[in-house]
């Protein structure tokens, strides 16, 4: 976390460029990986991202400084993933290249890979409320009343998301038999 956020807010709010870079910079990782997991399309993501820096840079005025920025901003991010999700379901689908980022073909770089794709396949199944709850509690590590804060629901409706979409990512990845059924596996969810 940045040493002194609402010094940097203050800077920001005061048009100072170098400042808004930084706010840029030091929360970009957070942002990003939130949209790409709503969205599950790298181009998708970086542009909601975009957007949600230029609307949260435009409303630095209304955080309120007594609160923690990081909950403020992915509300922001979630709100432009899901306005991105309705526009997608409205334009016709394409067909996308697959980015080979990495060389290594380990059988267990292959394995995780795998895995990685098919969590990502059924998380992008998932109602978009259950996937932005999911990812901020288990990726981003937000608390479920940061989480509430920041989609702007009680906290006993994030945490029955996150129990949802827990038990749907689970269903669905024994459906594709990616993971064996076990009795304990709803349980644990």
């Amino acid at each position: 976390m940045h040493e002194n956020v609402p010094d940097l807010v203050r800077r920001c709010l005061a048009h100072d460029q170098r400042a808004m870079v930084e706010f840029v910079e030091h929360f970009r990782g957070p942002v990003f990986r939130l949209c790409f997991r709503m969205l599950g399309q790298r181009q998708d993501a970086e542009d909601a991202a975009q957007e949600t820096f230029v609307r949260a840079l435009r409303s630095l005025s209304r955080w309120d400084a007594q609160r923690p920025i990081m909950p403020w901003l992915l509300g922001i991010a979630g709100n432009r993933c899901r306005t991105a999700l309705a526009a997608r379901h409205r334009r016709p689908v394409t067909t996308g290249v697959v980015e080979e980022e990495c060389l290594d073909r380990s059988d267990e770089f292959q394995a995780a890979r795998n895995l990685a794709e098919e969590v990502q396949r059924a998380l992008a199944h998932l109602r978009p409320e259950y996937r932005e709850a999911f990812v901020l509690f288990h990726e981003q590590e937000l608390t479920c009343d940061e989480i509430a804060e920041a989609v702007g629901r009680p906290t006993g409706t994030v945490k029955t998301w996150i129990r949802r979409a827990r038990q749907e990512l689970v269903a669905q990845l024994q459906r594709r038999e990616v993971v064996q059924e076990s009795r304990d596996a709803m349980r644990r969810v």
